[in-house]
């Protein structure tokens, strides 16, 4: 959805699948990884359950998100197995899949996209100086991996969600060579859907002690963010993490135009529970923003889609339009 004056604010009807929380990494700010080896893997039969569960409740994305197994693991072709089949799963149910599992070969991505309608990875900071810091002993959050995912994804044609995390460690300066890198990514592939701005919020499982990034400074950054983007790319922040209604409609007339997949958990900040879509129209209806689902493809994307997958998203696509999916329960 291209920025544009209309009043209009995007969510998509979400539902987090995960098919593992361990993870190599050792992010200090991280709030869902678990160790290697002490986090059991989801089996098909218990997703398969979930889904059907769902099919009445208007979710539209299932978001596949994993931690990472090592890429030179033998474990790691059963994980990728995994989470195609989980992909797959979601699709012959009527489902959008999304997936971010972190950085993968140009292979994996290659045959993801097969199963799946947009993919993401957030790029959080270019800066070098955060592995020596927050990402000391996080090997696949080396800026110029990270990067290259998001060109694999442009050569690949898939659309695709990155984003910033605030308040690492990073300076102002690097927000906006961060940006930048994304909006020269963009303009070769034209792929990018949407730039995620998410403030660091400090969790009870993190063992970083670190004070939250101040939400207040939100609209000023996605004010700048907006001016770096081109306006195909839109701007996406999460309602859970900017808790203040104020402010919340101060980052929309900023220039945020999406609040992001609404679920009922949020697996990467559990302690701060989504606000159910109801609640949000109640911030947003008086102050004249109209509060509407989308899919996780964006419409401009469809035809960059596999044959097989083009009837679910048009189906989606006709519900959407129609209103049928305006009003969405959160599932328990």
């Amino acid at each position: 959805m291209p920025l544009s004056d209309s009043r209009t604010v995007t969510y998509s009807p979400a539902y987090t699948l995960v098919p593992t929380y361990e993870c190599f990494n050792r992010c200090t700010y991280c709030n869902f990884r678990a160790e290697p080896g002490n986090s059991p893997w989801l089996i098909l039969a218990e997703a398969e359950k979930k889904l059907k569960e769902l099919k009445a409740q208007g979710v539209c994305e299932i978001l596949i998100l994993s931690g990472e197994v090592h890429p030179h693991s033998s474990r790691r072709q059963a994980w990728f197995q995994r989470i195609y089949d989980l992909c797959q799963l979601a699709l012959s149910l009527g489902f959008l899949p999304h997936t971010n599992a972190g950085p993968l070969s140009f292979e994996e991505m290659r045959s993801l996209k097969q199963v799946n309608v947009s993919m993401g990875l957030m790029l959080e900071q270019l800066t070098p100086q955060l592995l020596e810091t927050v990402h000391r002993n996080a090997p696949s959050k080396r800026p110029e991996v990270r990067l290259q995912q998001l060109r694999w994804a442009g050569e690949l044609q898939i659309p695709f969600t990155t984003g910033l995390l605030l308040g690492i460690g990073e300076t102002k300066k690097d927000w906006w060579e961060t940006l930048e890198a994304i909006a020269q990514v963009h303009a070769c592939y034209g792929h990018i859907q949407e730039v995620i701005l998410q403030p660091h919020s400090p969790g009870t499982q993190q063992p970083w002690d670190a004070p939250a990034f101040d939400p207040y400074q939100l609209p000023d950054v996605i004010a700048t963010a907006r001016r770096i983007l081109p306006s195909t790319i839109t701007l996406q922040i999460p309602p859970n993490l900017v808790p203040d209604p104020n402010w919340l409609l101060a980052c929309l007339e900023a220039g945020a135009r999406d609040l992001g997949g609404i679920g009922p958990k949020d697996e990467v900040n559990p302690d701060y529970p989504h606000p159910h879509p109801q609640k949000l129209r109640e911030i947003l209806e008086p102050a004249r923003w109209q509060l509407i689902p989308r899919l996780p493809v964006y419409s401009q994307y469809d035809n960059w889609l596999p044959v097989g997958v083009q009837p679910t998203v048009a189906r989606w696509r006709t519900q959407i339009n129609s209103g049928v999916s305006s009003v969405v329960r959160v599932p328990q």
